[in-house]
């Protein structure tokens, strides 16, 4: 079948069935352009951090006929299962997280990337209360790097 740039799964009979379980496993109903984007994403098992854009581009170069505003809203059904986490860099660029446990990450400024920081050098103390009626739903440490 059609390899994918290293940064996506390649997209196989595995990595399409691998895809299925875990459309089932998070409750969301396996229609194509679901199965296609999550074989790319989840398919073989590795952690990625992706844009909306570069998924579209990958779908489109492996023959899914899939518009940008499907992905966007996939990507959206995605985090709302719990599939994939959205980490936000800015008021511009959102990066999807298919490593879903909490943890920091490191924003390459220079090559607009995305990668995982280590977990155990990272302390927050304390955090500030939620304000009335509001309560804390995750915690996103996001460190820009630039290149020295």
């Amino acid at each position: 079948m059609y390899r994918m740039d290293m940064d996506f799964a390649p997209l196989t009979d595995s990595t399409l069935h691998t895809a299925t379980t875990r459309l089932s496993q998070v409750g969301l109903r396996p229609t194509r352009q679901r199965l296609s984007l999550a074989a790319l994403l989840v398919g073989d098992g590795r952690n990625r951090h992706v844009t909306a854009e570069a998924l579209f581009d990958a779908a489109r170069a492996g023959g899914d006929p899939v518009s940008l505003a499907t992905v966007y809203n996939t990507l959206r059904a995605f985090c709302d299962a719990g599939l994939l986490n959205e980490v936000t860099v800015d008021a511009t660029r959102s990066y999807f997280d298919t490593r879903t446990d909490d943890h920091p990450h490191f924003f390459w400024e220079d090559k607009q990337e995305l990668t995982d920081a280590p977990s155990d050098e990272l302390e927050i103390a304390r955090l500030p209360d939620a304000p009335e009626g509001a309560q804390i739903a995750r915690v996103d440490v996001v460190i820009r790097l630039r290149r020295s």
